[in-house]
C-alpha cells in the first residue's frame, strides 16, 4: 500500500510540474497570438524571455549587441519579452518622443514590481493615475532645483563642497596617491545634493550614516529581486527603512520650538500641507536618487572623455582662464560667469550623448496605442531607448566619437 501511495503522490507531483510547465509556456508565447499586429520580434525562452541579453554590459557609446542584432532584424521599434513581460522596444525618436509626450493619457510609468518594495509606495517613480499627477504637480511646484538656486549661498556650497573634496586628495608631506575619481564623483554628488535637501555638512555625523544606508540602497536597486536576509535586496530594503527613520527625525527636530530655518528643499517640503510625512520622505529620497548617481556618473563622463581628447581639454582650460582673469583672486565665480562657458556646455551635452547615463524607462501602454504603422497592445510593457537615438549615426554624424564641437553647429541650426 505505502508504495502505491508513493507512485501515486509522484505521478501527481509529476502532472502539477507538466501542468506549471505548459502554463508558463502558454502565458509567455499567447501574447504572440493573440496580438499578431505587434511589431515583429522575438519572445525568447519561457520565464527569463530575452531580459539577460538585453541587460548584458557593453561600451556606454555602443547600443550592445542585443540591440544592434534586433535592430538589424527586425528594424528601430520591436518586440520582446523582457523583465517578465511583453514588450515593445523602441529605438525610433520620434516614437519616442509620442510616448513622453503621451504620459498618463496613453501611457504610464512601469518599473518592476521588486523596485517599489525598495522605493517605498509613496515615490514618484512608482504611484500612478491620480497620485502620481498629484505628486507630479506638487513636485514641479516645490522645485528641488528652482528652490535651492534662489539660494544666495548656492554656488558658493558647491564651492566649498568642492574645495573639501579635491583638499581631501593632498597627502601630508606632499605624496601623491592614486584616486578612484568615480568614487570621489560620487562622494561629491552625494555631499552637494545632502547640503540642499537636508541642510548636512559633509562633516555632519548624519551624513556619514545617510550616505552608508544611502550605498547599500543603491546596490539593492540594481541587484536580483529577492527578500532573504543577507542579500543586496533585503539590505537595500532595510537601508531604506532606516533613511526614512533618519529623515523622520530630521523633520521632527525641524517642528520642535525654537527650531531655526535653514532655507534647503526640506524646509520648503515642510512649508507644504498637501503631503504626508511619507510622502515628504518620499521626495527627500527621489531627490538624493535623482542627483546622486546621474550627476557623479555625468562628472566621470567628463572626465573619461576629455583624458582621451588633448584638443577638448585644452579648449575648456583655456575658457576657464578667460574667464577666471576677469575675477579678483579670491572673488567666487558667480552664475553668469558659468553662463559664459558655451564650450564646457558642449562638453557636457556630448558626454551625456556619449555616456548615455539613462539609456531607457519603463513604460506600459494603457490601451491599444496605434502610431503611423505600429500598433502597440495595451497592458504591454513599452522601453523606449534614448541611447539608440543618442547612438544613431543617420543623426549624429561619426555617433560613436566624442566631439563637442558637434553642439556649435546644433546652436547655430537653432
Amino acid at each position: 500500500m505505502m508504495a502505491v501511495a508513493g507512485e501515486l503522490a509522484l505521478a501527481a507531483l509529476a502532472a502539477i510540474l507538466l501542468a506549471w510547465l505548459l502554463a508558463l509556456v502558454l502565458s509567455h508565447f499567447l501574447p504572440l497570438l493573440l496580438n499578431p499586429k505587434a511589431p515583429r520580434g522575438s519572445f525568447g525562452w519561457p520565464l527569463v524571455g530575452e531580459t539577460l541579453r538585453f541587460l548584458a554590459p557593453h561600451s556606454s557609446n555602443t547600443l550592445g549587441g542585443f540591440l544592434e542584432d534586433h535592430c538589424a532584424r527586425y528594424g528601430r521599434v520591436f518586440k520582446s519579452h523582457l523583465f517578465c513581460t511583453p514588450t515593445v522596444v523602441s529605438c525610433d525618436q520620434d516614437l519616442n518622443h509620442f510616448i513622453l509626450q503621451n504620459e498618463e493619457r496613453l501611457f504610464q510609468c512601469s518599473y518592476p514590481r521588486p523596485i517599489h518594495g525598495i522605493l517605498g509606495k509613496s515615490s514618484m517613480l512608482v504611484v500612478l493615475g491620480e497620485d502620481h499627477k498629484r505628486l507630479r504637480n506638487l513636485a514641479l511646484a516645490l522645485a528641488l532645483v528652482t528652490s535651492t538656486k534662489l539660494k544666495p549661498g548656492y554656488l558658493g556650497d558647491i564651492e566649498k563642497i568642492a574645495l573639501h573634496v579635491v583638499g581631501s586628495w593632498r597627502q601630508d608631506g606632499g605624496g601623491g596617491r592614486v584616486v578612484a575619481f568615480c568614487e570621489e564623483a560620487r562622494k561629491f554628488a552625494f555631499s552637494v545634493i545632502v547640503k540642499q535637501v537636508l541642510g548636512l555638512s559633509p562633516e555632519d555625523p548624519v551624513t556619514a550614516r545617510i550616505l552608508e544606508d544611502f550605498l547599500a540602497f543603491m546596490k539593492g536597486l540594481i541587484s536580483f529581486p529577492l527578500y532573504i536576509p543577507g542579500t543586496p535586496y533585503a539590505k537595500a530594503v532595510q537601508a531604506r527603512e532606516r533613511i526614512s527613520s533618519t529623515v523622520k527625525g530630521i523633520i521632527e527636530e525641524r517642528r520642535s520650538p525654537g527650531s531655526c530655518k535653514k532655507g534647503d528643499f526640506l524646509d520648503v517640503l515642510l512649508s507644504s500641507n498637501e503631503l504626508s510625512d511619507d510622502e515628504k520622505v518620499s521626495f527627500v529620497l527621489d531627490s538624493l536618487l535623482g542627483g546622486y548617481e546621474t550627476t557623479s556618473l555625468l562628472i566621470s563622463m567628463v572626465v573619461y572623455f576629455l583624458g582621451q581628447s588633448a584638443e577638448d581639454l585644452d579648449l575648456v582650460k583655456r575658457e576657464h582662464d578667460s574667464i577666471r582673469s576677469n575675477k579678483g583672486k579670491e572673488e567666487s565665480l558667480t552664475s553668469e560667469d558659468y553662463k559664459k562657458m558655451e564650450y564646457t556646455q558642449h562638453v557636457i551635452n556630448e558626454a551625456l550623448r556619449c555616456g548615455n547615463i539613462v539609456k531607457f524607462v519603463h513604460r506600459k501602454a494603457l490601451k491599444d496605442v496605434r502610431y503611423k504603422e505600429y500598433l502597440i497592445p495595451s497592458g504591454w510593457k513599452v522601453l523606449p531607448v534614448f541611447s539608440a537615438v543618442h547612438l544613431n549615426p543617420s543623426l549624429h554624424g561619426n555617433a560613436q566619437h566624442f566631439q563637442p564641437c558637434r553642439w556649435e553647429m546644433e546652436n547655430r541650426w537653432r
